[in-house]
C-alpha cells in the first residue's frame, strides 16, 4: 500500500498524561498535512483542537481512558461533554471487571447508553484483548455487534500489550458485519500497518508512522 493510504486509517495518537497544548497543536498539524483518519487526543485538549482545525481534520477521544471501570453515568457524562465540545469519534473503553464477572448484558448496556450520548459520532469500543481469554474476546465481538458502536478496538496502549496480528484477525472473524475493527497499541512500522490491514483493521491507533 501507498503510504498515504495507510495514513489515511490512522487515528494519529497522543495521550501521555504528560501532553501538553503544544504537543496536540504539533499532532494536529501533522494530521491535517498527512490527512490522517483522525487525531486522538485527551478529553481536555477536544475544544481547542477543534477550534486550530476546523473542519479539516477529525477529533478523537477517550473516555473512562485508561481502564475502564468508572460508573456508566461517569463515563455517559464525559461522552456528552466530549460531543459539545467537538468531538468527531469517542473511544471507550468497556469495565473489565464486568467481563471477568460474565456480565455481558450490563456490558452491552453500558455501551448502548454511550453510543446513545455520542449522538451520531463514531463510537469504537475498547475491549483491551491483554487481559481477556480467548472465550472473552469471542464474547465481546458479539457484545459490541449487538450494542450498535461502530468499531471493535483492541487496546488501549496502557496496559500490559498492545494489538496483536492474532487478536486482530480474531476480531474480525467474530464481529458482525457492520462492525469495523480497530487495531491499537504498537504499531511501530508500515509493515505493521499493512500486516493488520491485511488481517482485517480499518483502523490504527499509532503516534509513529508519521515521524
Amino acid at each position: 500500500m501507498e503510504k498515504k493510504d495507510i495514513l489515511g486509517r490512522v487515528d494519529h495518537t497522543l495521550l501521555k498524561q504528560t501532553a501538553t497544548w503544544e504537543q496536540i497543536e504539533t499532532l494536529c498539524r501533522e494530521g491535517m498535512e498527512h490527512a490522517t483518519a483522525s487525531v486522538c487526543i485527551p478529553p481536555c485538549y477536544v475544544k481547542r483542537a477543534k477550534e486550530y482545525t476546523g473542519e479539516n481534520l477529525a477529533i478523537c477521544t477517550v473516555i473512562g481512558f485508561p481502564n475502564g471501570n468508572m460508573t456508566t453515568a461517569a463515563k455517559v457524562f464525559e461522552t456528552e461533554d466530549a460531543v459539545r465540545n467537538g468531538a468527531d469519534e469517542i473511544d471507550m473503553v468497556i469495565n473489565i471487571g464486568m467481563v471477568k464477572e460474565g456480565l455481558y448484558e450490563q456490558v452491552l448496556e453500558e455501551i448502548r447508553q454511550i453510543k446513545a450520548a455520542c449522538a451520531g459520532k463514531c463510537l469504537k469500543v475498547i475491549i483491551e484483548t491483554c487481559l481477556l481469554t480467548e472465550n472473552e474476546k469471542k464474547e465481546m465481538c458479539r457484545v459490541v455487534t449487538q450494542s450498535g458502536a461502530d468499531y471493535i478496538k483492541t487496546s488501549t496502549g496502557f496496559s500490559t500489550g498492545g494489538a496483536t496480528r492474532e487478536d486482530v484477525a480474531l476480531l474480525r472473524k467474530h464481529s458482525g458485519p457492520r462492525v469495523k475493527v480497530k487495531a491499537a497499541g504498537g504499531i511501530a512500522s508500515l509493515q505493521d500497518a499493512e500486516d493488520f490491514i491485511a488481517l482485517g483493521a480499518d483502523r490504527l491507533g499509532t503516534s509513529r508512522l508519521i515521524p
